[in-house]
């Protein structure tokens, strides 16, 4: 059993920043996520959920969304089984329930298909 958990959302004004955070666990994933790419998604309402941000098992991989390079930042910490996304300059447009998902692949895809596990979701509100 694999569990992803996210938190860190909330209500933040135009300009303002936030930090989500994902802890990972489970009785043999909590060994194996140092191996595993691990990657943040988002759904608006109305909207099909896209892909956010990315990250490789090591870390020293990444790949963003056009809509929030040079504003968010994917990270990990291995040791703590946690992956983080900063985002910065936030905008409206921003606001979306946002994912956590552990890929089954070691590096970074931004493809959905290719996670297979998920979190419940964190909702981040962006107010103009």
């Amino acid at each position: 059993q694999v569990q992803l958990v996210e938190s860190g959302g909330g209500l933040a004004q135009a300009g303002g920043s936030l930090r989500l955070s994902c802890a990972a666990s489970g009785r043999t994933f909590s060994n194996t996520f140092r191996n595993t790419g691990m990657g943040w998604f988002r759904q608006a309402p109305g909207k099909e959920r896209e892909f956010v941000a990315g990250i490789s098992w090591s870390g020293s991989n990444t790949a963003y969304a056009d809509s929030v390079k040079d504003r968010f930042i994917i990270s990990r910490n291995n040791a703590k089984n946690t992956v983080y996304l900063q985002m910065n300059s936030l905008k409206p447009e921003d606001t979306a329930v946002y994912y956590c998902a552990a890929s089954r692949k070691p590096g970074v895809t931004s493809t959905p298909a290719l996670y297979g596990y998920w979190g419940q979701g964190t909702q981040v509100t962006v107010s103009s």
